[in-house]
C-alpha cells in the first residue's frame, strides 16, 4: 500500500501503518442521534491498514453501494507496544495526535446489523479511513481537553471535545490493550460526537484540531 503515517511537516513518522481500532458510541449525543444504546464498556471494531488513506488527497467515494457517512474523529498514533498496559504506560506510547474520518456505508451497516452479521464490510472497505498527518504528542500541554471541529462548504458540522468522551483517552487506550496489544504504526480512533452526515460529490472539507492541525480536503 502506498499510505505511510507523515508528521504535520510533512516527514516520516518512521512507522509502518497497522491495524486502525476503533471505538463506537463514545459520545453519548452521536448514540443518541443514531438512536443507539450507550454501551457498558467501549464498542470496539478494527478496520485494516488497507482502509488507510491521506486525508489531504480528495476523498473518492465507493460508487454504487449507498450514501457514505463521514464521522469525524480524534486519531492517535502509537508508538510504543502496549499490552494489558497501566494509564501511564497507555500516555508513554502515545506518538502523535491526529484527525481522521471514519467513512461507513450507512445503509450496508444497517442491513447487516438488522441480518446479525458482522459489519466491517461497511467500515473497513478501501479508502475507509482518511488519515491527517499528525502532531508530535510532545507539543501538546494536556490531552484532556482537546477540541477538534469538521467544516463542510463553509458550515460546522462537528464539533468534539476529549472531556465529552465516555471513557477518556487514556482509560480508553489501557482497556483496548487488555484485548487488542498495539503496536508502533497502529492507530487508534477514539468515537465522533454527534452531527454525521452524508459526504457528497465536490463539497470541500476542512478539520481542525486545538490549533495545532488544520487540514483541507475535497470530495471527488
Amino acid at each position: 500500500m502506498s499510505y505511510q503515517h507523515q508528521w504535520k511537516d510533512g516527514t516520516a513518522t518512521g512507522s509502518t501503518p497497522g491495524k486502525i481500532v476503533c471505538v463506537g458510541r463514545n459520545y453519548a449525543e452521536h448514540a443518541r442521534e443514531l438512536n443507539n444504546p450507550v454501551p457498558p464498556q467501549p464498542l470496539l471494531f478494527i478496520k485494516p491498514a488497507t482502509a488507510a488513506c491521506p486525508l489531504t488527497a480528495p476523498i473518492k467515494l465507493p460508487a454504487n453501494l449507498g450514501s457514505v457517512h463521514y464521522e469525524t474523529e480524534l486519531a492517535i498514533l502509537i508508538g510504543r507496544p502496549l499490552t494489558r498496559a497501566s494509564e501511564t504506560e497507555a500516555l508513554n506510547a502515545i506518538a502523535g495526535v491526529g484527525l481522521a474520518l471514519d467513512l461507513t456505508l450507512r445503509e450496508l451497516q444497517t442491513r447487516l446489523k438488522t441480518d446479525g452479521h458482522p459489519w466491517e464490510r461497511a467500515k473497513g472497505f478501501d479508502g475507509a479511513c482518511p488519515l491527517s498527518p499528525f502532531v508530535p504528542v510532545s507539543e501538546f500541554d494536556s490531552l484532556e481537553a482537546l477540541q477538534f471541529s469538521l467544516t463542510i462548504n463553509g458550515d460546522i458540522r462537528q464539533q468534539g471535545d476529549t472531556r465529552d468522551m465516555i471513557t477518556p483517552l487514556l482509560p480508553l487506550l489501557a482497556h483496548i490493550s487488555e484485548t487488542f496489544t498495539l503496536l508502533p504504526g497502529d492507530v487508534v480512533l477514539t468515537g465522533t460526537p454527534a452531527g454525521v452526515g452524508v459526504l457528497e460529490s465536490g463539497q470541500h472539507l476542512k478539520l481542525e484540531l486545538s490549533g495545532r492541525l488544520e487540514v483541507e480536503t475535497g470530495v471527488e
